[in-house]
């Protein structure tokens, strides 16, 4: 039986239909995407499914249980600190969660159950991988930050889930946890992303919206590509023979009828219909035109840090001790963490900071195009044309003046938005709207601080493409992990041990040279520890001392405890191959709805597998230890 069942549904939203006599349904185990351009009608089909809105015809349809919903915009009615908005969902045992957490944090006693207790820390385990501070006043949180405690209480909150935009505002591991989350504990999920990586891990269904219309796809991320174009070029055939039909009856409507004949009434009728038809007829949204004006070249050397280090007052250092060479025509990619310092580095090697250490050297004829993930260069008051031509009725646009009116159309904003404050714009719109500004200005240094945030894929597809077209030099902050493997040529990466580590290569490139450096690391301890032991065993010699010798008992614990670990390797291997093939188990999509029982046994199986290899990890490391102990003996 479905979770969710809609259908003949429509919807309209000031003036605009946005569903027409769409059909949805959701069965148990699924995890369907909603696919669309901005606009078209992804968060309003979320807001029907979850209740929150009405349709204004047709039905829709929730089995018994409840879903855990993200919305798009945060209610204004939550307030708190973040444990407490976040406990709320639990309903009353909420109350007593977070009451128990102010008496915890105020060094009072407090009484919870077994079950409380795990209620409990399960919320304060989310919050804390979702980046929370736990005490804080829910209130004075930014925008992004609301979203992503609006996002812990939906997880929380129910197994079937319905999230719009979870990914926004998340770091990579964050993302990366997330998927982790979801495909051990989620149900059933419907969900709104343009993180293509995330997708592609977690989708088993694909539902595009589009001109009212709701089209499914059962199948993979590139057969959905494949078969959404597919559908779209039948469409556009068909609308070119009716096309075609209709243009041949209007020359025989025009025609004056011939001698004893009468028109044929049917035939009139018909035109009619097809007439109908075609105002009726919605146009698929144009693409964004995107293109950047290219500064005369720089110089080779665009910038040039040595020894850099920065530190906020009061507080420790973000990293210290990095140098760098960036040459005219790099693109590099910035990773790391929420708050590991990405934008904090761009704005130094940019020379909007001082360094507390260390210096950056600017190279000769830089023009600088700077896109902010806060958005500061837009005027919240100002008109969507004010913002681009700065009060002026053209812009130049490759060395020719054009009306700001047509260039603003190219990044797909109709007449009636043009006089709009940029305050009532959605996120989306103001990605767009910036994009936009940025590229009047002629560059050849780009530096984009998170431009992919709330753009849809076809805008994020084009901007990807002119990026790799653009002939200067790219600094660039993501968490799209598709994005920066398709575009940088190297990495930046704050690893959060106070240091600014490049690596050559991409997204993916900067994974496996991080576990390449890792690996080695911890061999080259192990080889410390090896080195320092004959130097320990002379110094006891010119100091005349014998090496104590073992006894019996930790002679063979000496062995039992060295054949142990020859053997730990191949079982922490053995789990990790359990683990993939639980993994992939849980991935299939109809697995939930053949076998329920096998389902939950597989992802608790999943969940104990997880914390043998922390024990085995755990265990392997206590071996070493006392290994070195009775070596060094």
């Amino acid at each position: 039986m479905a979770l969710i069942s809609m259908q003949g549904v429509t919807l309209n939203l000031g003036g605009k239909t946005v569903l027409r006599n769409a059909d949805f349904f959701l069965e148990p185990g699924e995890r369907v995407c909603l696919m669309g351009r901005n606009g078209a009608g992804k968060s309003s089909l979320l807001s029907l499914l979850s209740g929150q809105r009405q349709p204004d015809s047709g039905i829709v349809v929730r089995g018994v249980g409840a879903f855990g919903h993200m919305p798009q915009d945060v209610p204004a009615s939550w307030q708190g600190t973040v444990f407490a908005v976040t406990a709320m969902v639990l309903g009353p045992q909420g109350a007593g969660l977070a009451a128990a957490y102010d008496a915890t944090t105020a060094g009072l006693p407090c009484e919870l159950s077994q079950e409380g207790w795990e209620y409990y820390g399960e919320v304060l385990g989310v919050i804390n991988r979702l980046g929370l501070t736990p005490e804080a006043d829910f209130a004075s949180l930014s925008g992004g930050t609301k979203r992503r405690v609006a996002l812990a209480r939906a997880l929380l909150g129910a197994e079937d889930l319905l999230l719009d935009e979870p990914t926004n505002h998340l770091d990579i591991e964050t993302v990366t946890w997330l998927e982790d989350f979801l495909l051990r504990r989620a149900r059933s999920l419907v969900f709104v992303s343009h993180d293509r990586a995330f997708i592609q891990r977690l989708a088993t269904r694909f539902v595009e919206v589009d001109r009212g219309g709701v089209h499914s796809y059962a199948c993979t991320y590139d057969q959905y590509e494949e078969r959404r174009e597919a559908r779209l070029d039948a469409e556009e055939r068909a609308f070119a023979l009716h096309d075609k039909k209709l243009a041949a009856e209007e020359v025989w409507i025009r025609q004056g009828i011939k001698a004893r004949r009468t028109r044929n009434m049917g035939r009139v009728r018909a035109l009619q219909r097809l007439r109908g038809e075609r105002a009726a007829r919605q146009q698929r949204q144009g693409n964004v035109v995107l293109q950047a004006q290219e500064a005369a070249r720089s110089g080779s050397l665009v910038l040039e840090a040595e020894n850099l280090g920065f530190a906020y007052p009061g507080e420790k250092p973000l990293f210290t001790g990095f140098s760098t060479v960036v040459q005219r025509g790099d693109k590099i990619g910035l990773v790391g963490a929420n708050g590991a310092g990405k934008t904090t580095l761009l704005r130094l090697l940019l020379g909007e900071l001082e360094p507390s250490h260390g210096s950056v050297r600017l190279g000769t004829r830089l023009e600088v195009a700077y896109f902010d993930q806060m958005r500061a260069g837009l005027n919240a008051s100002a008109s969507v044309m004010d913002s681009v031509a700065d009060g002026n009725d053209t812009v130049v646009i490759g060395g020719k003046a054009r009306h700001v009116a047509g260039y603003l159309q190219d990044f797909l904003f109709t007449p009636d938005r043009l006089r709009l404050p940029v305050g009532v714009l959605s996120g989306g719109e103001r990605n767009r709207l910036l994009l936009a500004r940025l590229f009047t200005r002629p560059s050849n240094v780009l530096v984009l601080d998170e431009p992919t945030n709330d753009l849809d894929m076809e805008t994020l597809e084009l901007l990807e493409e002119l990026l790799g077209d653009y002939n200067g030099t790219v600094l660039l902050v993501s968490h799209d992990r598709r994005f920066l493997d398709n575009l940088v040529t190297s990495v930046f990466a704050l690893e959060g041990d106070g240091a600014v580590h490049e690596y050559v290569g991409a997204y993916t490139d900067w994974l496996r040279q991080r576990r390449t450096v890792e690996a080695g690391n911890a061999s080259a301890k192990s080889d410390d520890k090896n080195e320092a032991k004959p130097a320990l065993g002379d110094e006891a010699k010119r100091q005349g001392a014998r090496p104590r010798k073992l006894s019996f008992n930790e002679q063979r614990e000496l062995t039992k405890l060295g054949q142990e670990l020859e053997a730990l390797p191949g079982l922490l291997h053995a789990l990790e191959e359990e683990q993939a093939q639980l993994e992939a188990q849980l991935a299939v999509p109809d697995f939930f709805t053949k076998d329920e029982q096998g389902f939950h046994d597989a992802a608790a199986r999943l969940e104990a597998v997880e914390a043998e290899q922390t024990a085995l990890l755990e265990r392997w490391e206590f071996v070493e230890a006392r290994l070195t102990i009775l070596d060094g003996a």
